[in-house]
């Protein structure tokens, strides 16, 4: 009796495509690229120390933002230096084992993006429409379960899917985009990913269901907030950024999601790379400039922080 077949890859190494008709413009994205990136890291990182280092802003509200902010570091570090080396270098691959934790660690990220703006809503539904209870119930222990959930959840969910395709035999090595991705790495079976399909739509109809919750949420929070004109102020002040973040983040990932599962090769690559970029580009950008320049706490300790001697502060 023969001995049953390991269902293993044999695949060592995957060539990412998503380059090789765009090349002679590399040198144009390798600028705007080296240019970005640094930006990208130094608003995030300039809002994580302004929340750290002032104990005005050790509320959960910021908190939150501050998490949000780590998370955009986290998931980006997972696809620019790599993407950066490869507009480098001749030829475009990666390991196995480093296409895996790529798509752990970008699409964890995104889905943490969703876990914090989940628990962001429900920070400003207590503020807003509960504020004697405040206190009360969003507690330091509460807080930190909050974060907790924000990334353990992604986490574990990323792992089965990891688990999931790390099982399938592969007949191909070849992924059309700039990075690895579940779906992307999921067509390359020799045999059916019919589980791996079946898990992948409960997380995203889990996650899509999670911006669902938190848009009727905000129905319930402007119907209250109209009432006065506190209320609306602090609505326009705390909740603007968080639906423009939730917004932002869940067209672009819906987008990705549905363009790598049924979009059509005859688009050109350019428009295709930047559509699969764009949860990674805007997101990370855009959520330490709005909240950063929108809240004026946060916008007042920066200006003090980067502007000491210049304003007088002592």
């Amino acid at each position: 009796m023969q001995p049953p077949l390991e269902n293993e890859s044999s695949v060592l190494v995957f060539t990412l495509s998503g380059l090789n008709e765009t090349m002679e413009n590399r040198l144009v994205f390798l600028s705007f690229t080296a240019m970005f990136y640094p930006l990208m890291v130094f608003c995030n990182v300039t809002v994580i120390f302004t929340i750290i280092l002032h104990k005005k802003l050790h509320e959960p509200m910021y908190v939150f933002i501050c998490n949000l902010c780590v998370n955009g570091l986290f998931g980006t570090s997972g696809f620019y230096p790599k993407f950066m080396y490869d507009l480098l270098a001749h030829d475009h691959v990666i390991s196995y084992a480093g296409c895996l934790i790529q798509i752990f660690v970008i699409y964890s990220s995104a889905l943490c993006d969703f876990s914090t703006l989940t628990v962001m809503a429900y920070d400003r539904y207590l503020a807003i429409c509960r504020p004697l209870e405040y206190h009360s119930i969003m507690t330091n222990q509460m807080v930190f379960k909050c974060i907790i959930f924000c990334w353990l959840a992604p986490f574990v969910c990323m792992s089965i899917l990891i688990l999931l395709i790390s099982r399938l035999t592969l007949c191909g090595a070849t992924i059309e985009k700039l990075f690895c991705e579940i779906w992307a790495v999921a067509k390359l079976s020799c045999f059916s990913t019919t589980l791996n399909n079946v898990f992948g739509y409960i997380v995203i109809l889990t996650y899509f269901g999670h911006a669902v919750f938190i848009f009727c949420s905000y129905i319930h929070l402007i119907r209250k907030c109209i009432k006065s004109i506190e209320g609306r102020h602090k609505f326009m002040q705390t909740c603007v950024p968080h639906l423009l973040s939730l917004l932002n983040v869940t067209v672009a990932l819906l987008f990705d999601v549905l363009y790598s599962r049924y979009g059509s090769k005859n688009v050109p690559q350019g428009v295709r790379n930047f559509m699969a970029l764009e949860f990674l580009l805007v997101p990370p950008i855009l959520n330490p400039l709005i909240y950063g320049l929108n809240l004026t706490i946060i916008r007042q300790q920066v200006i003090r922080m980067f502007f000491k001697k210049q304003v007088g502060i002592s």
